[in-house]
């Protein structure tokens, strides 16, 4: 197994740790390897899993082990370390993650012991590392004016909502703002340009969806070997 975990709650013996805010308890854990310096991000139930984290631990120590405070609650936890040393952005091959695990936290102390494996590849495809197939998208990324925008990516989405991480990305776009991607297979996708990369999208940032007028995102079909042109998306920036 990738994973195992075990949440202590009325049946455990009482902890020795005493949460420094009141009125919180305690996620007290292990990552075992051990693995240092990776972080336990939790969510509540309904959020975006691979967005901003409802709270975050401090770095495991060298034992692997890390503590938390949390309100009581129902929660999702997921243990990442990245090999860059930061604490947010996409989880590529090289870093460490572990399965999506569920927290139930009922006052005292909860404990888990978890696996957070290797991630030897990624679902993300970037544009260069796809099969050079004969299903493309190409366009540009402009701004509200209509000017082309340098240094952002295409995001390519099989369901509507967007919300869970793309299935494709493309390669930065140049000064000229143009955009190539190769897809595996005809289907259906939503597509979105960003200047940044994982995680969603934050105040500052450029961020647009591809639509033709509409409310939700507009769909873009396409048949096996067929190659789209003109596909343009408009990005503003998000306040």
């Amino acid at each position: 197994m990738s994973l195992f975990c075990f949440v202590a709650a009325c049946e455990q013996a009482p902890s020795d740790f005493v949460p420094a805010d009141e009125g919180l308890s305690v996620v007290e854990g292990r990552v075992t390897t051990p693995l240092a310096d990776a972080y336990l991000y939790v969510y509540q139930e309904g959020m975006d899993l691979y967005g901003p984290a409802f709270a975050v631990s401090a770095a495991s120590d060298s034992d692997g082990r890390f503590s938390l405070s949390l309100p009581e609650g129902d929660y999702i936890g997921v243990v990442r370390k990245r090999a860059n040393g930061e604490s947010s952005g996409p989880v590529v091959a090289g870093d460490h993650r572990s399965e999506f695990l569920t927290l139930k936290v009922r006052g005292g102390t909860t404990r888990i012991e978890v696996e957070a494996p290797l991630k030897v590849g990624d679902d993300k495809q970037l544009a260069a590392e796809q099969e050079l197939t004969q299903t493309i998208l190409s366009g540009r990324i402009l701004d509200s004016e209509g000017r082309p925008v340098g240094g952002a990516r295409v995001h390519v989405y099989d369901h509507v909502q967007m919300s869970e991480r793309p299935k494709f990305v493309s390669e930065k776009t140049g000064p000229d703002g143009r955009y190539l991607i190769h897809l595996p297979e005809g289907g259906t996708y939503y597509l979105a340009a960003r200047d940044k990369f994982g995680g969603p999208p934050k105040i500052g940032d450029l961020y647009g969806r591809y639509d033709q007028g509409t409310i939700e995102p507009s769909a873009v079909v396409l048949r096996e070997g067929e190659q789209r042109k003109n596909v343009d998306i408009h990005v503003t920036r998000v306040w």
